[in-house]
């Protein structure tokens, strides 16, 4: 069967992220989306305020997820992928924050995920067509970010992904980056050729791509290998709300707001065969923290059910 996974982000405690990991076993799952981005909360950076995380050296962040890396084995847990803490760029932000970010949080998240034996890191693209005037200017400066680490992602062995997202303009959601699936394509393999490595891949947001409309199975399937991680998670098509699949209806027949069909029928066009992952962390705040392991059960069984019918 594909593998499961789930975010680590309210399941795993610094103080004994032992106990987090037996968790996530214990709940079914068998791999884990480390949440670096949760250490330099996005929330603070678009307020241009930085914490001083990642002033730390690499010795340093390395000592401190010891326990972390120690308790996934442990656990025999996986940790698969990781986001980078995003936005890697503030419009608008003093140049030291942006500085900063490129500098010294960047590449350090790409020593903490060689660290933790992770071989994806998800970064989001730079928000920008709008400042800029276009799409293509707006690729080139995160392909000028891309390049910055790219190098290093080639040595360690990691695959650098991008993701699809989305605007907001006016009060309404539009595109964001990475949401043309034949400029991915192409540009995917133009780095991988540039550098003679994977050091590109897309990460598909089932709950992004409902936001904005876009053909789960077409998008998935011209993705085809390039596809290398989830961000599984429903919504109502109107707010990002990290929800647990077939949450939402479109009807009171109970039409899922989510082509669930779709998504699963390009996976299996791809015979995708990595990590089904959910990134469904604010679903568990919602829930009385006694029911933590109860619901993270019921995610696995989705996870369950998902690659049962892939692999049909």
């Amino acid at each position: 069967m594909v593998r499961i996974g789930v975010q680590t982000k309210n399941v795993i405690d610094d103080t004994h992220p032992e106990e987090g990991f037996e968790l996530l076993k214990r709940a079914g799952f068998s791999c884990a989306d480390f949440s670096l981005n949760g250490y330099l909360l996005n929330t603070s950076l678009y307020q241009s305020e930085l914490n001083s995380f990642f002033d730390q050296s690499v010795t340093e962040l390395e000592h401190f997820f010891a326990p972390h890396k120690k308790g996934a084995a442990a656990a025999g847990i996986t940790i698969n992928q990781m986001h980078m803490p995003y936005p890697i760029y503030v419009p608008g932000a003093d140049k030291e924050i942006n500085d900063y970010l490129w500098n010294q949080a960047a590449p350090k998240s790409m020593a903490v995920c060689h660290y933790l034996d992770c071989k994806y890191i998800v970064i989001h693209g730079f928000k920008l067509a709008h400042f800029l005037g276009s799409e293509e200017l707006e690729w080139q400066e995160t392909a000028k970010f891309i390049d910055s680490i790219a190098p290093v992602a080639k040595e360690l062995g990691i695959t650098i992904c991008i993701e699809n997202l989305y605007g907001g303009i006016g009060g309404h959601i539009v595109e964001g980056p990475c949401c043309n699936v034949r400029k991915a394509v192409q540009r995917i393999d133009e780095f991988n050729e540039k550098y003679g490595a994977e050091v590109l891949g897309f990460c598909f947001d089932t709950g992004h791509a409902n936001l904005i409309g876009i053909d789960f199975e077409q998008f998935i399937t011209a993705l085809d290998y390039r596809l290398k991680v989830l961000h599984i998670h429903d919504n109502d098509g109107i707010s990002d709300l990290h929800q647990i699949p077939f949450t939402f209806t479109k009807t009171r027949e109970n039409l899922s707001s989510t082509d669930w069909d779709g998504f699963l029928i390009g996976l299996r066009n791809i015979h995708f065969d990595k990590v089904l992952s959910f990134e469904t962390a604010p679903v568990l705040s919602a829930f009385p923290d006694v029911m933590k392991q109860d619901v993270l059960g019921f995610i696995a069984n989705i996870g369950r059910y998902f690659s049962e019918k892939i692999e049909e």
